[in-house]
C-alpha cells in the first residue's frame, strides 16, 4: 500500500481509506448500512494487513452508531490507524445542533469521542460549509479542539473552491492550525470537482481524497441501461444520492466501463477505483463495502495499475465542457500556465473540448 502526506502536516495514512458508512444502524441509513461488529472487525482486520492506516467515519452516519461499532471493532487496534470522524450535520432539534459553530463543534466532538470509546480523533472533517458560522469561529474551535488534546488535525468537505481558499487563508491570518485534507464527490461520471476544488487544494496545500468512488452504488456495474436496479443495492433501494444531470450519458459511461472491465478480465468497480487513483491532484480515495468480497475487490483494484488506453478512454468519454474561464485560458493564457490546474487544461485540449460543447 502506497502512503501520502496530508497537505503541509507531517501525517501520512495509506492512499485508500477505510469508510465506515455500511456500520451501524438507524438514523435513516437502514438502507444501506447494518453492518455489525463482527463483520466490520473483519473488514478493519483485512485493511490493517493490506497496509491500511486510514479509517473514515461520520457522526451523521446511523446517528453515530457507526462511530459505536467502529469503536468497538477496532479494540486494542485503535492506535494502529488514523481515525478521523466529521461534525456539522444536525443531530438533534434545537437551534444549536447543527453547523460548525463552538457550541455545535465541541458537543459533537466529544460525543464522537464518547461512542468511539477513545479520547481523540487524529483527524476532524467539518462535514460540509456552514454559511451562517463565521469561518474564523470554526477555526478558532478546530484549534481550541487541538489544544485540548481531542482532535490532532482537522479537515473539510464539500466546500467550494472559494470556500476552502477562504478557510485556508482566514487560518493563516489568524497565525491557526489550517485545515490539512479535504473530501470531495468524484467519480468518471461526476469531474465537477476539478474545475476549481480540486486546483484550489493543490494550490493551497491541501490533500485531496475522494468519497464514495462508485458513485453511492451507480457504478458498481449494477446499475444499467433498461434494466431494474437490485433492490438490495443503495441505488436499487431509491438512495437519493447521486445527482445525476444525464443519465444517458451515465449509462454510456457503465456501458464503457463494462467494456474495458471484460476486456482486462477486472469488475468495472476495479476499473474505476483503479482509474481514481491515477487523477491529477487525488490523493486517494474512501472505499466503503457491506459485503466482506466487495470490499477486497476494491482493495485489489488499488494495488493494480489501469493500462494507459483504458484510462484515456474512459478520460475522453466523461471530458468536462471548458467552460469560461477555461476556454478563454486556453485560447489566451497559455503562455502562462497555472500548475494546480496545467494537467486538466491538458486534457480539455487534447480532447477537443471548446466553449461549444
Amino acid at each position: 500500500m502506497d502512503y501520502t502526506r496530508l497537505g503541509s502536516s507531517g501525517l501520512f495514512v495509506s492512499r485508500m481509506a477505510l469508510g465506515c458508512i455500511p456500520y451501524g444502524s438507524g438514523g435513516g441509513f437502514e438502507k444501506i448500512a447494518g453492518v455489525g461488529v463482527e463483520e466490520a472487525s473483519r473488514a478493519i482486520r483485512e485493511c490493517l494487513d493490506r497496509g491500511i492506516n486510514f479509517i473514515d467515519t461520520a457522526n451523521l452516519y446511523s446517528a453515530g452508531d457507526s462511530e459505536r461499532v467502529v469503536g468497538r471493532a477496532l479494540g486494542s487496534d485503535r492506535d494502529r490507524v488514523v481515525l478521523t470522524s466529521k461534525a456539522r450535520m444536525p443531530t438533534g432539534e434545537g437551534p444549536n445542533d447543527g453547523g460548525s459553530s463552538r457550541i455545535h463543534l465541541t458537543r459533537a466532538v466529544e460525543d464522537s469521542l464518547e461512542r468511539l470509546g477513545t479520547d481523540h480523533l487524529d483527524l476532524l472533517y467539518l462535514h460540509a460549509w456552514d454559511g451562517q458560522t463565521p469561518i474564523r469561529e470554526s477555526i478558532e474551535t478546530a484549534n481550541e479542539l487541538i489544544r485540548a488534546g481531542k482532535i490532532r488535525y482537522w479537515g473539510v468537505s464539500n466546500y467550494n473552491g472559494w470556500q476552502l481558499a477562504k478557510t485556508v487563508y482566514e487560518a493563516k491570518l489568524a497565525h491557526l492550525e489550517g485545515p490539512v485534507s479535504q473530501q470531495v464527490y468524484y467519480t468518471p461520471e461526476a469531474r465537477e470537482a476539478e474545475y476549481e476544488i480540486i486546483p484550489a487544494a493543490r494550490d493551497l496545500g491541501v490533500a485531496t481524497f475522494g468519497w464514495s468512488p462508485l458513485g453511492e452504488g451507480l457504478l458498481n456495474g449494477k446499475v444499467r441501461r433498461g434494466r431494474e436496479t437490485p433492490s438490495d443495492t443503495r441505488q436499487g433501494a431509491g438512495w437519493p444520492e447521486p445527482h445525476v444531470t444525464d443519465w444517458d450519458r451515465a449509462y454510456d459511461l457503465i456501458e464503457l466501463l463494462d467494456e474495458i472491465a471484460r476486456d482486462l478480465g477486472w469488475s468495472i468497480p476495479q476499473v474505476v477505483i483503479s482509474w481514481l487513483m491515477d487523477r491529477p491532484g487525488v490523493n486517494g480515495i474512501v472505499v466503503a463495502a457491506r459485503r466482506f468480497e466487495h470490499l477486497t475487490e476494491d482493495l485489489d483494484a488499488g494495488e493494480t495499475a489501469l493500462p494507459a488506453e483504458a484510462r484515456d478512454r474512459i478520460t475522453a468519454a466523461t471530458q468536462l465542457p471548458a467552460y469560461y474561464p477555461i476556454w478563454h485560458r486556453l485560447l489566451n493564457g497559455k503562455d502562462r500556465p497555472e500548475p494546480a490546474e496545467a494537467e486538466f487544461y491538458a486534457e480539455f485540449e487534447k480532447h477537443r473540448i471548446d466553449a461549444q460543447d
